[in-house]
């Protein structure tokens, strides 16, 4: 019988849309082809910026793709948000070279979803051969490690079976338990959180402002570019770097189309604040937002609350909002745990890091409960 092969690509349209999204699948829009080759297109992701694309593709016995992973080579920790920079530390002051790594994720966004993306009728064994087939191509490149991150659980669980060593995190999602409307949703919070709910939005919404929820082709090239002003903006207040081309955005509309939802507020016409989405099968993902200037609870309101209104209206399961940020809770967003997973060539590197994770992963379960005690639903809605 023939045996398992892998192939390495450096570029996301070396494995044709229909193969890869076969093993994709359309729930989750950032493992799409589209998705990746957007930002691969608008150079957004290159080996200029730290991101060399090496996709992984596992041909099964009967030579048919079976499984792919969206992988870059990166020399650096920049735009992944599982942090690894005191790892890399560690190990070089020790005389070790942590960089290049091999980095299983989606550039740039921190957004759960499968990573070991299999064919649906590929054999049992798939995922675990990729994982064993992640860690030979360390081995063989000479690269120090391989970092599947925010992947699901139970890929979590595959690759912990095979040695990999695996991470918690935490995130904040909203879930929908079947609301009619946002005042549904409002009536499940203690009074005090449904009045504060209820006078933020009053004042974002007595500001001047007039709110529009736009949909791939509905938004223009003018909004695009409104945009990625807001994005910069955002960027610089956090003294981070601007890793998304302007280009990316328009690219992305045109590639996703209805999949992708623009959440604008203008004054007079002009657009003042935005916050980008992507629509999952059943779940609305909170991307960017950014804005200029000063405007009560926007953030709030288009970030968190008409996110709340277009999963409701849409019957949608969830809207994750991503990492940071305790004052989600009381609008309604729940701790979450998300999951990575970690291999590391050298026996020193990987003992270190598994006493590390050991000692990290109680702690992230306590901050979670902790967490989740400030709810603000009332005991009897939850």
């Amino acid at each position: 019988m023939a045996e398992w092969s892998v192939s390495l690509h450096n570029s996301i349209h070396a494995i044709p849309a229909t193969e890869w999204d076969a093993c994709a699948g359309a729930d989750n829009p950032f493992i799409s082809h589209a998705f990746l080759s957007a930002l691969e297109d608008s150079g957004s992701v290159r080996q200029e910026t730290g991101w060399l694309p090496q996709h992984v593709g596992l041909h099964g016995p009967d030579g048919q793709l079976a499984a792919t992973c969206p992988a870059y080579i990166k020399g650096h920790s920049w735009g992944e948000y599982v942090f690894d920079q005191g790892w890399a530390r560690a190990f070089e002051a020790a005389g070790g070279r942590y960089y290049p790594k091999l980095q299983i994720a989606v550039p740039f966004t921190p957004a759960p979803g499968p990573r070991l993306l299999t064919r649906p009728d590929a054999p049992a064994e798939t995922q675990a051969v990729m994982a064993d087939a992640l860690r030979q191509i360390c081995h063989d490149t000479g690269l120090s490690s391989a970092h599947v991150t925010f992947c699901t659980e139970q890929e979590s669980n595959i690759l912990t079976e095979r040695g990999w060593l695996p991470r918690l995190g935490l995130q904040y999602h909203w879930h929908n338990q079947n609301y009619a409307c946002f005042d549904d949703f409002l009536e499940t919070l203690s009074s005090r959180k449904r009045k504060t709910i209820r006078r933020e939005r009053r004042d974002a919404n007595a500001a001047g402002l007039s709110f529009h929820t736009l949909r791939g082709s509905e938004i223009t090239p003018e909004d695009w570019q409104a945009f990625y002003t807001f994005y910069q903006n955002t960027i610089d207040k956090k003294w981070g770097n601007a890793y998304l081309t302007p280009a990316f955005f328009p690219l992305l509309s045109e590639r996703l189309q209805d999949r992708v939802v623009l959440m604008i507020a203008r004054h007079e016409g002009i657009p003042v604040a935005a916050a980008l989405n992507l629509l999952g099968h059943d779940t609305l993902y909170g991307r960017n937002w950014g804005c200029v200037g000063n405007w009560p609870f926007l953030h709030f309101e288009l970030c968190y609350y008409r996110a709340i209104d277009f999963a409701i209206a849409h019957g949608l399961k969830r809207v994750e909002a991503g990492a940071q940020g305790e004052h989600k809770i009381q609008r309604g967003y729940l701790p979450a745990l998300t999951h990575s997973a970690h291999w590391l060539e050298n026996p020193s590197l990987r003992n270190g890091v598994e006493a590390f994770l050991q000692a990290e992963r109680p702690a992230i379960l306590a901050e979670a409960e902790a967490l989740t005690a400030l709810s603000p639903y009332r005991q009897s809605a939850t």
